[in-house]
């Protein structure tokens, strides 16, 4: 039989989106000044990429109202790259005038999503999104694209590849070339997420993807790595594995930051975050909010872990 060695990049870069979309789906209030030292203790792992909030209306997302409040609290951060969501253009100027350097937009892949999500089909949605990216334009701030649901709709089942391709045409005719993929519902498998970014990747050659990975179903990591053999080297995740959509049903939470961490360090590949660190962060996490997503390592700890003598165990013999 034929060896054949694993073809992986060695390194990635891990968009923490805890802030957005693990606070999102809480509806106890977090204090903003407790949001500000989760965002500062992230960053201090080594974590250079945050999605620090959303500035979306207050009435949608109450958890989010602080949004301005909250990028005030952590500029000062120049070693980390933060972007915030925004539903439309009023939320993008609320951006701008806060300081944000990258927003990003988002389409839902199916008619049924977008209604729920932004009340209107996805075309029109796409269309409501030019202003924003001629507005960003204006004041020299960075867009990146979106497509929720893209492995599959809670509502209307698996995405045919063509409205996907078809999201993406629209982005590219936008100027948007950097596009999250998110598989909000958690129903995506790795066979699928490889075929598509297969092809889209060669439709598609100057766009760089990112891999939005819900663990609804435990496939998330099994499809990270799908995603890293297409060569996709950017990935979202949320410490603790909090976070979720409100608007699909049954919605869970992202994959654990600290799970996809470990998973790539035993691969080899880097992220330039230190997981012992990360692991301290994500046990305060959890006091805080009362629970956590579901984190694999956050309960049973790294592998190298086990290689190590409990405080207090004697030697045998």
């Amino acid at each position: 039989m034929k060896n054949e060695q694993m073809i992986v990049p060695n390194k990635v870069n891990i968009w923490e989106v805890l802030p957005r979309d693990g606070f999102q789906m809480e509806d106890r209030w977090i204090p903003t000044e407790e949001k500000i030292r989760i965002i500062r203790g992230l960053a201090s792992t080594g974590i250079k990429y945050i999605e620090v909030t959303s500035f979306v209306h207050p009435r949608a997302i109450p958890q989010l109202k602080d949004a301005e409040e909250v990028v005030k609290g952590v500029q000062d951060l120049d070693e980390v790259k933060f972007r915030a969501l925004v539903p439309n253009l009023r939320g993008a100027e609320r951006a701008i005038n806060a300081g944000m350097k990258k927003i990003k937009i988002l389409l839902s892949a199916t008619d049924s999503h977008s209604l729920s999500n932004s009340n209107c089909i996805v075309k029109e949605a796409q269309m409501d999104h030019l202003p924003i990216v001629e507005l960003a334009g204006k004041y020299g701030v960075e867009v990146g694209g979106s497509i929720a649901v893209a492995f599959g709709c809670p509502f209307e089942g698996t995405v045919p590849l063509e409205k996907i391709v078809s999201i993406l045409e629209g982005y590219k005719a936008m100027g948007v070339n950097e596009v999250s993929l998110a598989d909000t519902a958690g129903m995506g498998n790795p066979k699928q997420v490889s075929e598509m970014l297969r092809i889209i990747r060669g439709l598609f050659p100057s766009f760089k993807f990112t891999l939005h990975l819900h663990n609804t179903r435990g496939m998330a990591f099994a499809n990270a790595v799908a995603a890293l053999q297409q060569g996709v080297t950017d990935f979202d995740s949320s410490t603790t594995g909090l976070g979720g959509c409100p608007y699909a049903p049954n919605a869970a939470g992202n994959i654990p930051t600290e799970d996809i961490v470990h998973g790539f360090h035993e691969m080899g590949i880097q992220t330039d975050i230190n997981l012992v660190s990360l692991l301290d962060i994500a046990s305060s996490i959890k006091s805080t909010i009362g629970h956590d997503g579901g984190s694999y390592i956050l309960k049973a700890g790294p592998n190298n872990r086990l290689h190590s003598k409990p405080k207090g165990q004697k030697k045998l013999g």
